[in-house]
């Protein structure tokens, strides 16, 4: 897809020795993702104000939150590779993000309850090569999620556990809630908040092998 017409475009920018790679995101999910894949990233969460970005549009929205989450972090960065990333769940032609309390979960379960869902992940990665972003890359995957119908009893058990409330779309596949969901369409790793395939080929785009970063410790 193309990125938001306010998003610098990708231009050359390659470096001598491999950039370390930064996450731009709290995201347990994201880490886990990175580290099961050989990486050991340093982590800069961005403190950026999610609700400043008032599109409707789940592509634009994830992929303008995942820009701006990399784009501070990129500032206080003098060498290395940033990713940000952004998710939302797109149900019934809303763009939905993480609940704001145990009640909005409920609800929305309410809604999602052996319907279809569509989770779309935005990803931005930026070089930075001596404290100044050299080439960027936006883009944003998406996956089809097919939702079962957990019981009464089900229900308020996972929200008693408190996950709902840290995820997008009020559901993880890797976590306690894996058992409610039927079937992926798609990347798993875009369901779960970053997608290894997408980064692969955004960091190559930005001259980067991303198995050069294996053995990069930031």
């Amino acid at each position: 897809m193309g990125s938001p017409s306010r998003i610098p475009t990708a231009r050359s920018g390659a470096t001598v020795h491999p950039p370390s790679l930064i996450l731009a995101s709290a995201s347990s999910g994201r880490l886990r993702l990175l580290r099961q894949a050989g990486f050991d990233p340093t982590v800069i969460v961005s403190g950026v104000d999610e609700s400043a970005v008032t599109t409707t549009d789940p592509a634009v929205l994830v992929t303008e939150l995942a820009y701006a989450k990399a784009e501070a972090v990129a500032a206080a960065v003098t060498h290395g590779l940033v990713v940000g990333a952004d998710s939302v769940l797109e149900l019934h032609g809303r763009a939905l993000g993480k609940p704001t309390d145990i009640e909005d979960a409920r609800e929305r379960w309410a809604d999602q309850a052996g319907s279809e869902g569509r989770l779309w992940t935005g990803q931005a990665v930026l070089l930075v090569v001596n404290g100044s972003v050299q080439a960027s890359d936006v883009d944003a995957t998406v996956a089809t999620i097919r939702f079962g119908q957990p019981d009464e009893a089900e229900l308020e058990a996972y929200l008693r556990s408190g996950e709902p409330l840290n995820v997008a779309g009020a559901f993880t596949t890797d976590g306690l809630g894996g058992q409610f969901v039927d079937s992926i369409d798609g990347n798993t790793g875009t369901v779960i908040g970053l997608s290894l395939p997408l980064l692969r080929a955004q960091a190559a785009r930005l001259g980067v092998r991303l198995t050069d970063l294996w053995c990069a410790r930031s």
